[in-house]
Order: C-alpha cells, then structure tokens, then sequence
C-alpha cells in the first residue's frame, strides 16, 4: 500500500512538472545550472599572476598565462603571483666577535613563472613560510658570523649584501624562486661598541683630513720653490748679460733719446764716469 501511494506521488510529481509552470520551473532551473557551469567553465588570471590547473589532485605542468580562459568546470585555478615581492626580516645575529648585532634585511623576489607548477606541488602556495623566510634567516646569520662588527656598521655592508644574495640564489632559484636583491637596510650595534665605533670613524675622518691639508701644503711649497729657483735663474741670466760694453751702450742710447728731448739745455761728451756724456739744463721756460 506504502508502495502504491510512493508510485501515485511520482505520478502526481510528474504530472505537475507536465503543466505549464512545471515546465517553466524546469526552464529555470536549466538556466541556473547552465550559468553555474559557465561561471565554473570561464576563469580569469589577472596581471602579474599565473594559473596552476589541479584537477582532483593531479596537478598539470602547463599553466595559464593572465587573461580569460575556458576550463573544464571540475578543474581547480589556483592564482600565483609572479610580481616582485618583498619579505623584511628582523633578526639578532653574532658577528665575527661574538658581539649581538640586530639586522633589519629585505628581500625582493619573484616566482619563477616556469616553475610554478612544480612550487605549487612540492611547496604549496605557501612557499614563502616554508621555503623563502627560513632560507635567508639562515644566510644572514651565516654571513653575518663571518664579519666583525664594525664590517657591518660601515662601508662593508655592500659587500656583506652582495654575499648573502650569492648564497641565497642559487639555493631558491633551485626550489623555483628568483632572487632580485638582498637589501641590508639598517645596522644596530650594542650602545657602547656604536659609540666607539663612531668616535673612531670621526678620528679617521679627521687624520685623513689632515693628511690633506699636509698634502695641499707641500704642494704650494713645491710650487713656490720652483717658481723661486725660475726667478733665480731668470736674475742669473740677466745679470751674466750685463757687461760693461752692453751697459755703456745703453747709457749710449739713453743720451741720444735725451739730446732729442726738448728739455735738455747741455749736453757734454765724455765728461762722465766711463767717458759717458754728461746733461746739464733744466724746464723750458
């Protein structure tokens, strides 16, 4: 008897869906379900990113380029980034000395687009926590313990950034993450050892710059000595010119320019020293 009103129910259930609101109920529901599998069907990867397709686990090695794509609606799109990223780690590290030394380190990186496939499998799309952070807070203090103190502090700390990005490349770019650059961005010493290190460095800077000024100073002294030993001989061959003969020429010469000139009154030959004239006159009147 359950079995007959079950069997009427079915019938009385299709013959409403026979009626005409029973087809439009079922027109409906086609839509809904024809645009749920075409909003599954169509994805889009934005700018900068990258589509890694998983179907129920089984992840595909090609990926999606950014724009729109038709998929299979059971197909899963994950969406990794492969901008430039930037990670800043705070770490307290021994130097070379055994001294505590507190770094402030960036990092810039990106996924490589041609292996995100294999991240996504092997690391997940949380493979900064698991694979990029722990990897340079182990270089840094790796390097970091080779170098003293004051390394870090001063003008070395190009060199200790250059290093730590050297070792750090190859180990990431293996897991399928590129290394941009390893930034250094700021140093902070104990109170004590900053302080000597700083009164040390203005004492360098103060011996260099006097060492300057010493430098400038033989310099001029070197110029004046030459242009002294340039008039030195200047006067030293001047004065081997200066014969009695040429003397008394000039002296010559001198007398007719004053025989000529119209305020000379006298003039007598050979009455001077070395048989020199002799001009005797005065103004015009």
């Amino acid at each position: 008897m359950a079995h007959d009103d079950e069997i009427f129910d079915l019938k009385s259930f299709t013959g409403r869906l026979a009626t005409p609101r029973g087809k439009s109920l079922i027109w409906i529901a086609g839509f809904i379900f024809f645009f749920f599998l075409l909003s599954k069907m169509i994805t889009v990867i934005p700018a900068g990113h990258i589509g890694v397709k998983d179907f129920f686990g089984k992840v595909s090695d090609k990926t999606l380029q950014a724009g729109i794509h038709l998929v299979n609606p059971f197909l899963k799109i994950h969406k990794m980034s492969v901008r430039t990223q930037e990670i800043t780690e705070e770490a307290t590290v021994p130097s070379r000395e055994g001294l505590s030394v507190r770094l402030d380190v960036s990092l810039l990186f990106n996924l490589d687009r041609e292996k995100a496939a294999d991240v996504y499998k092997t690391l997940g799309l949380d493979y900064t926590r698991i694979v990029v952070i722990p990897q340079l807070r182990s270089i840094v203090r790796g390097v970091t313990a080779s170098y003293d103190a004051k390394a870090l502090y001063t003008t070395e700390r190009e060199s200790i950034s250059t290093e730590m990005y050297n070792n750090l490349q190859p180990i990431l770019s293996e897991r399928g993450v590129n290394v941009e650059k390893v930034l250094l961005r700021s140093v902070t010493l104990p109170d004590i050892l900053a302080t000597a290190i700083q009164k040390k460095l203005e004492a360098e800077q103060q011996a260099e710059q006097m060492k300057f000024v010493l430098n400038k100073e033989e310099q001029e002294a070197e110029r004046k000595r030459v242009e002294a030993k340039g008039i030195a001989d200047f006067q030293r061959i001047v004065t081997s010119g200066l014969t009695p003969e040429f003397i008394r020429w000039k002296g010559i010469e001198a007398t007719a320019k004053l025989a000529d000139s119209h305020n000379t009154k006298v003039v007598v030959i050979g009455g001077g020293k070395d048989g020199l004239p002799i001009i005797l006159g005065g103004q015009d009147k």
